[in-house]
């Protein structure tokens, strides 16, 4: 939903080289950001009783209490590609998966070697150049590393000063445990961010081609009842007085947040897929209707 070395501590200072094209920011949102990670430099004084910092901080407090295990995507979910892959097969990972970045390793994902990013390999290799001199490894981009434990607000300071919105969590073993994007930091201070291929933000769902239905999770659920003019929660298996969205209900058949990709099926023979989640919450539904 997808995301170079063993691990170690010296990891992240081989990754300090720029993204290709991308100008180190100045100011802004993100810095701002960090400035709040940082009273120590504004010459304030806490007093001993006075409320911790983030308690007025609203999402900005998530940068200090969360880890990168809490918002990580789980290693069995993160879509990467082998450094030996052909241009074609690499053109399919992107086109299907509707990434930008992905993570490439040498033989499984508990040896990264870098990432790849779609504009990079638009650029030098274009969609339907030739294929015969295709390498990876030569607009490979270096990937950051954080162990589970470390403030997610770390690894954004990280991310901005290295100009790599990618970021791997290693585990004690120097294996692969999950998989971190800058966006996914910002939205635990700002919350959901869509982008031109997501829903529009006024529409809970779209109809697509071939009678599914693209839906935020935050659908009302009556409100989509109404739109398909069947019930879904008239299934004796299925409690109504506990749900109110379309992510609640799928939530409650599968039982737990289920993975992005993954297909829920209704006992009245709706199927439901994951189309974007995070390890706590789902984003966006695909439903199919019965035939």
């Amino acid at each position: 939903m997808g995301d170079t070395s063993d691990g170690s501590s010296g990891s992240n200072t081989s990754s300090t080289s720029s993204e290709a094209g991308e100008p180190a920011p100045q100011g802004g949102f993100i810095s701002r950001i960090i400035d709040v990670l940082s009273p120590s430099d504004t010459g304030v004084t806490v007093e001993p009783d006075a409320e911790p910092a983030s308690h007025h901080l609203g999402g900005l407090g998530n940068l200090r209490s969360l880890r990168l295990e809490d918002v990580a995507v789980p290693k069995v979910e993160i879509i990467g590609v082998p450094s030996d892959i052909s241009k074609d097969e690499l053109l399919g990972v992107f086109r299907e998966s509707g990434l930008t970045r992905l993570p490439v390793y040498d033989g499984t994902l508990d040896t990264p070697v870098g990432l790849v990013h779609l504009k990079d390999f638009a650029l030098q290799h274009g969609f339907n150049g030739d294929a015969a001199d295709f390498d990876i490894t030569s607009f490979m981009r270096p990937l950051l590393f954080g162990p589970p434990s470390m403030p997610i607000g770390v690894l954004l300071q990280k991310m901005q000063a290295a100009r790599i919105h990618m970021a791997l969590v290693i585990d004690e073993y120097g294996g692969t445990d999950g998989l971190l994007t800058l966006e996914d930091l910002v939205e635990q201070v700002i919350g959901e961010i869509e982008d031109e291929h997501d829903t529009d933000e006024d529409e809970f769902w779209s109809l697509e081609k071939g009678g599914s239905y693209l839906a935020l999770s935050r659908t009302p659920l009556d409100e989509f009842e109404n739109e398909i003019g069947k019930s879904l929660t008239a299934s004796e298996e299925i409690d109504e007085e506990d749900i109110d969205t379309l992510g609640g209900l799928v939530f409650m058949l599968s039982g737990r947040v289920p993975a992005r990709g993954e297909v829920v099926s209704h006992p009245d023979g709706f199927e439901f897929e994951v189309v974007d989640a995070d390890p706590r919450r789902i984003k966006r539904l695909r439903v199919r209707l019965p035939d």
